[in-house]
C-alpha cells in the first residue's frame, strides 16, 4: 500500500476526529512499519520500486537494539533484492561526488 492510499484510508477511518486529535495521534508524516524482517523488506522494496521513495530515513523503537535487529535481519534481505548496497566504490564523500 502506498503513502497516498494509506493516508486516504487513515482519514476515511477517522472522519469523526478533529485535526487536533489526528495531530495528537503522533502520525506526523512518518510511516510506522511493524512486522517480520521479510514484511518490512517487502514494504520498503514496494515503495522503492514503484517510485514512491528514492531512499528512507529509518527510525527505531530502541537504540541500539532496534538498529542492530534492522542491520542483522532486514538489510541482508534488501541486499538480496538488489536495493541496498553491499559496498561503496568510493572511500570518501568527495570521491563519491567527484570533487
Amino acid at each position: 500500500m502506498g503513502f497516498d492510499t494509506a493516508t486516504r484510508l487513515y482519514l476515511e477511518r477517522n472522519q469523526h476526529r478533529t485535526v487536533r486529535e489526528l495531530a495528537a495521534d503522533g502520525r506526523q508524516g512518518h510511516r510506522n512499519l511493524v512486522g517480520s524482517a521479510e514484511q518490512i523488506a517487502d514494504d520498503l522494496e514496494e515503495w522503492f520500486r514503484t517510485g514512491a521513495a528514492d531512499g528512507f530515513v529509518i527510525q527505531f523503537d530502541t537504540l541500539p537494539g532496534g538498529l542492530e535487529l534492522f542491520i542483522e535481519h532486514v538489510v541482508p534481505l534488501l541486499q538480496k533484492k538488489g536495493i541496498f548496497r553491499r559496498e561503496y566504490g568510493e572511500n570518501t564523500l568527495r570521491e563519491r561526488f567527484g570533487v
